[in-house]
């Protein structure tokens, strides 16, 4: 027999699984900054605000015009003056040449003439200036909210309170502040409160325009047998509105103050048309059941009140010295109520 074999000892090595070295920390390396593509967050539709909500930008002072365009404009109105002077000189030349009398009397119409066109240019100049001053008290008042400057907030109560001393409804508005000016510190709170106390009772007024001036609108395109008349006669209550809303805040524009209103209307229209118009407006008549209520005339001639409405909100804010911030900014709801409401009314009385 074979004698029993001694026994040995062996070491084994242990072998590594797969999932040790999948779980195994991959060691860090550079990366090439040429290489790398940063993909942006996806942003979520819904988490931005709805535009309708959104505040209309306050109107800016219209832009100053190119010097080739102010140097056009300068010649060509010299050159025009000339001519009427020469034709001007030469009439009464040949009217000393008829008879002394007729000379001496046209030479007279000529210097009042003259007289009336110069005083006519001053006032001219002098509402353009108006209407200037109120673009700067805005965008003053605008700095002193936003930089909380209680010295430029001062000037600014003090010009806005020089601006309306003639109008009866800020009277006891003025004597509040007067009371209230030593005892507030922050420049932003003075302006709220002058606007609330002062523009407050004004911009009642302008409200009270307003609607007044779509209902005629709207009373006048129900009636008027052609677009063309409506046309016009909305173009007519605009402007009329635009220069009494300017009247009433004290910016009393001329002529030329008066074009120079409208193109701001029309440029404060075209800024705020995507926010104040849009599908809000339709969506409000459909709602209302305007379209099932009233006939297609009186229906169109509530959608021009509304228009003519949108656009007396505009010049309001145009012509407001100071931006809407501590007051709420009127709304078309509230005039689309009224005046369907008032043709409503204007319905059953011509039915019955």
């Amino acid at each position: 027999m074979k004698a029993p074999r001694k026994p040995a000892a062996f070491r084994l090595e242990p072998e590594a699984a797969p999932a040790a070295e999948a779980e195994r920390p991959r060691q860090p390396r550079a990366l090439d900054s040429s290489m790398a593509i940063v993909t942006p967050a996806e942003i979520d539709v819904f988490d931005a605000g709805d535009p309708m909500d959104e505040v209309p930008p306050p109107p800016t002072a219209p832009k100053r015009r190119s010097w080739l365009a102010t140097i056009f404009l300068g010649a060509f109105g010299a050159l025009l003056s000339l001519a009427i002077g020469l034709w001007a000189d030469r009439l009464i030349r040949e009217l000393f040449a008829r008879a002394e009398w007729l000379g001496w009397l046209a030479a007279a119409l000529a210097a009042l003439a003259a007289l009336a066109l110069l005083v006519i240019l001053t006032r001219e100049m002098l509402a353009i200036a108006r209407l200037a001053s109120v673009e700067k008290l805005r965008a003053r008042a605008l700095d002193a909210i936003s930089r909380d400057d209680p010295k430029v907030a001062r000037s600014v109560v003090s010009e806005l309170t020089g601006l309306v001393s003639h109008k009866p409804e800020t009277a006891a508005g003025r004597r509040t502040l007067a009371s209230l000016e030593n005892d507030i510190i922050d420049g932003a709170d003075l302006v709220r409160i002058a606007e609330a106390e002062i523009l407050g009772p004004l911009d009642a007024r302008a409200q009270h325009m307003i609607l007044d001036a779509a209902k005629r609108v709207s009373l006048v395109t129900a009636v008027s047998p052609r677009a063309l008349v409506d046309l016009a006669y909305v173009l007519f209550e605009s402007g009329r509105l635009i220069r009494r809303l300017s009247e009433l805040y004290g910016g009393r524009p001329g002529t030329l103050g008066f074009f120079r209103l409208a193109r701001g209307v029309l440029a404060h229209l075209a800024v705020t048309g995507a926010i104040a118009a849009g599908d809000d407006f339709v969506h409000q008549i459909v709602g209302q059941g305007l379209a099932a209520r009233l006939s297609a005339k009186l229906g169109e001639g509530v959608v021009n009140g509304m228009m003519t409405a949108r656009i007396g909100v505009a010049a309001m804010e145009v012509t407001r010295p100071l931006p809407f911030t501590a007051l709420k900014r009127p709304g078309m709801t509230d005039f689309l109520t009224a005046l369907a409401s008032f043709t409503r009314k204007k319905a059953g009385a011509a039915e019955a």
